[in-house]
Order: structure tokens, then sequence, then C-alpha cells
């Protein structure tokens, strides 16, 4: 096989792409994209609150301290007081709630005590619209 190079110098060249080599140009631009996403801050939902300023009022006059104990033989004592009755009790709480600063009622009964002793005072409490109720001496209960 022999080659003729004068026919293959009158061969047409093939034509030469008059345009511009664009991919370093796309590499550039993406690299350029990317740095951009990770230099823009992420923005994050945010929610518009007022919040207090100064440091809040203290309670100037502690509220008083009733304390309600059911004993053992599920007679009720106020404030080491004993009480007739349920009914009693009652007016008592009643009374109590029409104060203008509601006492808390610290209810304390001895591990004998009947349960259903306990939670009617619990009940009358709550019926008589007192706000704060809480169960004390819970701790004679822990093994």
């Amino acid at each position: 096989m022999a080659i003729d190079f004068d026919q293959a110098l009158d061969a047409p060249e093939p034509e030469l792409s008059a345009g511009m080599n664009i991919t370093p140009l796309i590499d550039v631009l993406l690299v350029l994209l990317v740095m951009l996403i990770i230099t823009i801050p992420i923005r994050l939902q945010s929610v518009n609150m007022e919040l207090p300023s100064a440091v809040p009022p203290v309670i100037a006059v502690e509220p008083p301290v009733v304390r309600i104990e059911v004993t053992a033989q599920n007679s009720l004592l106020w404030d080491g007081e004993p009480l007739a009755d349920r009914a009693m009790l009652e007016q008592r709480l009643l009374a109590a709630a029409q104060l203008a600063a509601q006492p808390e009622i610290h209810i304390r009964s001895h591990p004998q005590a009947r349960y259903d002793t306990v939670a009617a005072v619990l009940s009358a409490s709550q019926r008589a619209g007192l706000q704060k109720i809480g169960v004390v001496g819970l701790e004679a209960y822990l093994p």
C-alpha cells in the first residue's frame, strides 16, 4: 500500500472550528457557583416575639398557707384544729376561696388514712374554686 503524496496533498483539509472552546469556561462557572452556594449564609426562620425586658417583679406578700391534715382515724385538722365534719371543711374552703389572696392549700395525709377521705378533701377544695392545692408529705410513701 503506497501512499500517493500528491493525492494526499490535494485532499481537502478538515475545517477548523472557528468557535471558542467553552469547556474551561463552564468549569470555571461551576466552581464559582459552588463557592457562591457555600458562602451564602443560611436563612433561618424567625418569629418576632415581645419578651420582657426587665426583671419580673418579686411577689412582696407570700400567700397564706392552710394545712389540712387527714389523720390515721380519718379525722380532719385545719391548721392543727380538729374539724367536726366534712360540711365544716367545705364551709372553711368556701370562705378561703372568697379571700382576695387565695391561700395555698397543703394537704397531708397519714399513711393509714383512707384514700376516699383524701380524695374528698381534694374534690371539696376544687369545688370551692381554690387554685393552689398541693399534696405534701409524699416522701413517706417512698420505698
